[in-house]
C-alpha cells in the first residue's frame, strides 16, 4: 500500500490530495451537502482518474485516508444539531442558563460588546426540561460524600428518553477527581436503551470549572450522534471500494484519530478542517526553511488565520462556539465568515458589510447560475476581471458575467449610488480590510510584529486577497503554495498530519508543588495517551510525548500553558516549568506584568501525544527556467480593476502550468491556476521557486495606512 490521501471537505468544495511516494496529486470537486460523502467519494473518483486507475484500484493501495469536515462545526454554529438531554449535580442545573456571566461577551465582536441593552442570554443550549438533577456529591478532594441515588436516576433518565432524547450528556461536580458516578449513570442508560448516545465530562472535558466542562460535554453530545452516522456511512461507501487502511478524522489539536473514536468526544473535531492548513504550513515551511509563518486560507465560506512560531504551531487549551466555552486543546485558528462565497449586503445604516452568511456551495454565488441572488466576494471578483469569464476548475465551473452584474446591481450598487464596477471594487477593499483585521488581531495579540513573518495563502480565494492583507500588516514575503496542490493546500496538510492524541486532568495546586503528585499526574494520562494510540490500527514509525501544565497567577481566572519536560519529575522541573509561565505570561502581556509574589497556581496537567506515521509528503520540484522572462506562459490581457483609483488596467493574464522555477513576474499581472487565481498588483513582483510556489514581495510600507472597514451611501470606498 502506497498511497496517502488528505480530504478536506469545505462548505462549498472538497479537495483532495494524494501522496505515492514523492508525487503529489491533487482534486477538487463541489461538496455535496445534506451527504457531504456523495463529494468526498466524487473527488477520490478525480485522484483515481488522475491515476489511470478505478476508485477501488486506487483505495485498496491506500495506506489512509486523513479526513477533515466542516460538518460538526456548521451543526453547532446554525443550530441544526438534535434535542439532547443533561443530567447534572442536584443543584447545579442553572448553571449551564446562568453561564458564569461569560454567556453575555464571549464570542462577540467589540461592536457588540458597546451595545450593552442588545446583549442577552438566548442561546441556552438546551431547554430546561431536558436539562435534570440526579441526587450525588463528590468533593473537590474525589472523596463520595453522597451515593448516587440510582432510582432517581433511572427516573430522569425514563423522563429524557419518553421527551425523544436520544443523546445524554452526564456532567457531575467535580467528576474529574472522581468519575465513578458518571460511569455508574452511563450503564443505567444502556440498561434503559443501548443504543443511546452518551458523553461524560470525565472523558470529553475533565477539567475545572463547571460552566465549561457543562458546555464542552452537551456540545460534543450533539454533534456526537451525527458524526457517528455520517463517518459510518462513509467508511462503509469507502470499504465497499475496497479501501484497505484506515479512515482518520482531522482533530482540532492538528492530529488525526481513527473514525471509530471520533464520536466519542466528537468536540475535538469541530476544527478538523481549520488546523489542516497550519499543519500544511508547518510541513511547508520545513522544505523552504521558514520558521515564522502566519497561515490563511480563504475558502468558499470562511477566512483563517493561524500561526507558526519557531517551527510549531500556536496551540491554545480553549475555543469559543456560539458564546459558549469550549474546553478543546486546539491549533490556535482564528476565523470569520469571509470567504469566497461571502455575502455582501447593506446594513441599516447603508454600510457595505461582507459576511458572514455564505451562499455556501447550493445555491452557491449569483455567477454559479444556480439561482443564487446575492453577491458574493466571488462576483465582486468576476465582474472586475480578476476571475476568468470561462470559469473555475479548468472551465468545468463556468461562472456568468451577466448574473454576477444583475446581483450586485440590486442589491450593492443602485442603493449606494454607485455603477456596478465601482461597487465590486469596493466589496473587493472591504474584503481585503477586514481580511486585514484578523490577522492583526492573530499577529499581534498573540504578542508578534506581522514584520517578522512569511505569510502562506492558499484556498480557492486566498492568492486573490493575500498581497493586500499582507502589505496592510507590514508583511512583505506571501507565499502562494501551488505545485500540484494549489487550491487544495488544506487537504495536503491533512495528509501530512500524524496520529495525536491528548489528555488532560485538573488537580490544582500551588507552586512549589510535590514532583512525586504531578509525576502521579502525567503517568496516568500517558497511559491514556499510549493506550489510545495503541488502537488506531496503523503502524507508527515513532511516538513523541509532550508534558504542560496550565498555570496562573494566584487569584487571576485565566491560564497560560507551560511546557514540562519529559523524565522523572523534581522540585528543578518544577521550577524550570514555573519560570517558562513567566515567561510566556510577559511574551503575552508584556514585560514585567507578572507577579510572582502573589504565587502560581498549577491548574490543569495535560499530555500531548504524537504517533509519527512513516509518511511526510514532501511538495516535488518543477522544471527550471531558462531565465526570468515569464512570456511563455503568457495567454492574453484582459481588463482588470484592483485599484477604484485606477480604475480597469490591460493586465497580463499567464497560465501558470506554463510558468517555471525561476520565472519572475511584474504587477499587476493574473495568474491562473485551474483551482485558484493568483493577483499580483501594481508595485510588487512575483517568482516562482523550486516548487513551484509562487513568491510575492508586497509593498509592506501600505501597513501604515489606516484600514476603512465601511462602505456608505454616496462613497465609493
Amino acid at each position: 500500500m502506497a498511497f496517502v490521501i488528505g480530504v478536506d471537505v469545505g462548505g462549498t468544495f472538497t479537495d483532495a490530495v494524494l501522496d505515492d511516494a514523492g508525487t503529489v496529486l491533487a482534486a477538487k470537486a463541489p461538496s455535496t451537502p445534506p451527504d457531504y460523502s456523495r463529494g468526498v467519494l466524487d473527488v477520490l473518483g478525480l485522484l483515481a482518474e488522475q491515476l489511470g486507475m478505478s476508485l477501488p484500484e486506487m483505495l485498496a493501495q491506500t495506506h489512509h485516508i486523513a479526513h477533515g469536515t466542516t460538518s460538526s462545526l456548521n451543526a453547532l454554529v446554525t443550530g441544526n444539531v438534535p434535542p439532547v438531554g443533561l443530567l447534572t449535580t442536584k443543584g447545579h442545573r442553572d448553571s449551564i442558563y446562568i453561564m458564569n456571566v461569560e454567556g453575555r461577551y464571549l464570542g462577540r465582536s467589540p461592536h457588540e460588546l458597546q451595545n450593552v441593552l442588545g446583549q442577552a442570554k438566548d442561546h441556552a443550549l438546551l431547554p430546561k426540561r431536558h436539562a435534570l438533577e440526579v441526587t450525588e456529591r463528590i468533593d473537590r478532594d474525589g472523596n463520595v460524600v453522597v451515593g448516587l441515588d440510582e432510582d432517581g436516576a433511572r427516573a430522569a433518565i425514563r423522563a429524557l428518553l419518553d421527551d425523544g432524547v436520544r443523546a445524554i450528556a452526564v456532567s457531575l461536580l467535580w467528576s474529574f477527581r472522581n468519575p465513578v458516578h458518571e460511569r455508574r449513570l452511563r450503564e443505567l442508560v444502556a440498561e434503559a436503551d443501548p443504543d443511546v448516545f452518551v458523553a461524560l465530562s470525565c472523558e470529553v472535558s475533565p477539567r475545572i470549572r463547571e460552566f465549561s466542562r457543562n458546555a464542552t460535554t452537551i456540545m460534543s453530545t450533539q454533534i456526537g450522534p451525527g458524526l457517528h452516522d455520517y463517518l459510518t456511512a462513509l467508511e462503509a461507501a469507502l470499504r465497499e471500494n475496497r479501501l484497505a487502511g484506515p479512515l482518520l478524522v482531522m482533530q482540532s489539536n492538528g492530529g488525526a484519530v481513527a473514525a471509530q473514536e471520533a464520536p466519542a468526544t466528537a468536540i475535538s473535531t469541530v476544527g478538523s478542517v481549520l488546523t489542516g492548513g497550519v499543519v500544511g504550513s508547518v510541513a511547508l515551511g520545513r522544505q523552504l526553511g521558514h520558521r515564522n509563518i502566519i497561515s490563511t486560507d480563504v475558502g468558499g465560506t470562511t477566512f483563517l488565520a493561524g500561526l507558526v512560531v519557531d517551527g510549531e504551531p500556536v496551540r491554545d487549551t480553549t475555543t469559543v462556539i456560539n458564546h459558549h466555552p469550549i474546553n478543546v486543546p486546539t491549533l490556535r485558528v482564528d476565523a470569520i465568515g469571509s470567504g469566497g462565497g461571502a455575502i455582501a449586503w447593506l446594513d441599516a445604516g447603508g454600510n457595505l458589510r461582507i459576511g458572514p452568511r455564505s451562499a455556501q456551495a447550493v445555491p452557491g454565488p449569483a455567477c454559479y447560475g444556480n439561482g443564487g441572488t446575492e453577491p458574493t466576494n466571488t462576483d465582486a471578483n468576476l465582474v472586475l476581471g480578476i476571475l476568468p469569464e470561462r470559469g473555475l476548475l479548468g472551465g468545468r465551473k463556468p461562472l456568468s458575467t451577466e448574473l454576477a452584474c444583475r446581483a450586485i446591481e440590486t442589491r450593492i450598487a443602485k442603493p449606494l449610488g454607485l455603477t456596478v464596477e465601482e461597487a465590486a471594487a469596493a466589496i473587493y477593499t472591504v474584503q481585503n480590510a477586514q481580511t486585514g483585521d484578523l490577522l492583526r488581531k492573530t499577529v499581534v495579540g498573540a504578542g508578534h510584529d506581522p514584520r517578522d513573518f512569511v505569510l502562506y495563502a492558499f484556498g480557492g480565494a486566498g492568492p486573490a486577497h493575500c498581497a493586500s492583507y499582507a502589505a496592510e500588516n507590514g508583511v512583505s514575503e506571501v507565499v502562494v503554495p501551488l505545485g500540484p496542490v494549489a487550491s487544495a493546500f488544506s487537504a495536503f496538510g491533512l495528509a501530512s498530519s500524524d496520529i495525536v492524541l491528548t489528555a488532560e486532568l485538573s488537580d490544582p495546586t500551588i507552586v512549589p508543588f510535590d514532583p512525586a503528585r504531578a509525576e502521579r499526574d502525567f503517568a496516568e494520562l500517558e497511559k491514556r495517551v499510549l493506550d489510545g494510540l495503541g488502537r488506531q490500527g496503523v503502524r507508527f514509525e515513532s511516538i513523541e510525548l509532550h508534558r504542560e501544565i496550565d498555570m496562573r497567577y494566584t487569584m487571576q481566572l485565566a491560564e497560560v500553558t507551560a511546557p514540562v519536560a519529559n523524565g522523572p519529575l523534581d522540585m528543578a522541573a518544577v521550577e524550570e516549568a514555573a519560570a517558562a509561565f513567566e515567561e510566556r505570561y510577559a511574551a503575552l502581556y508584556g514585560k514585567d506584568t507578572g507577579f510572582r509574589e502573589a504565587g502560581i497556581q498549577a491548574v490543569t496537567f495535560r499530555v500531548r501525544g504524537a504517533g509519527v506515521l512513516p509518511f511526510s509528503p514532501e511538495l516535488p520540484g518543477v522544471p527550471a527556467a531558462d531565465s526570468t522572462d515569464p512570456s511563455g506562459a503568457w495567454i492574453a490581457t484582459r481588463p482588470v480593476c484592483l485599484d477604484i483609483r485606477s480604475g480597469y488596467v490591460e493586465t497580463p493574464i499567464y497560465d501558470y502550468r506554463e510558468l517555471r522555477a525561476g520565472h519572475v513576474l511584474t504587477g499587476p499581472a493574473i495568474v491562473e491556476v485551474p483551482t485558484t487565481t493568483v493577483v499580483v498588483p501594481d508595485g510588487t513582483t512575483a517568482s516562482v521557486d523550486r516548487l513551484g510556489n509562487v513568491i510575492i514581495r508586497t509593498n509592506a510600507a501600505r501597513a501604515i495606512q489606516p484600514a476603512r472597514t465601511a462602505v456608505t451611501a454616496g462613497s465609493a470606498s
